[in-house]
């Protein structure tokens, strides 16, 4: 790759994530962050009754607790992402809405799995919720770029005004 196709690249990349959509896919983002922060804490505070102490952690109850939270956070963001952030391509999408959502959660799936891990490691160290909410930050970008390019269809979107310019 030379220089010039590297620094288009770079510089495509950086307009992408300082765009009007990646402001409203990280309001999304805020709105998912408190039904995880939420869901967490009830997880663990009122269905588990777990008592925190620094250090000691019970990771089977934590685990089932960030499971139940994700799972409802990545279900309100799909909705909310699919109906406001990418809204200008809801048209291109001939699959139900279930099999996007499968396609947002494989999408997403990377996120996760960095999710869970961030906070396992970060947990015996500082307050899950804080070790949770680092967690959720470090992977916004990545979970925002995959579902641009492959749940929304940038790509899809691209190729269809390229032919509607043809005719």
């Amino acid at each position: 790759m030379t220089p010039f196709k590297l620094r288009m690249r770079t510089a495509s990349l950086l307009r992408r994530i300082f765009s009007t959509r990646f402001l409203k896919f990280g309001t999304v983002g805020v709105s998912g962050i408190v039904v995880n922060q939420g869901a967490l804490y009830v997880m663990q505070e009122h269905v588990f009754h777990v008592q925190s102490v620094a250090g000691q952690v019970d990771w089977l109850l934590l685990n089932v607790s960030l499971s139940v939270a994700i799972f409802l956070a990545t279900l309100n963001n799909f909705f909310w992402n699919r109906l406001w952030t990418w809204r200008d391509r809801v048209e291109l999408h001939h699959r139900p809405w279930v099999v996007q959502f499968g396609q947002y959660t494989l999408a997403c799936g990377v996120s996760i799995a960095l999710q869970f891990m961030f906070t396992n490691l970060l947990a015996p160290h500082v307050y899950y919720l804080i070790a949770n909410f680092i967690a959720i930050g470090v992977t916004s970008v990545v979970n925002f770029l995959l579902n641009d390019i492959w749940t929304f269809g940038r790509l899809k979107f691209k190729a269809a005004a390229l032919r509607e310019r043809k005719h």
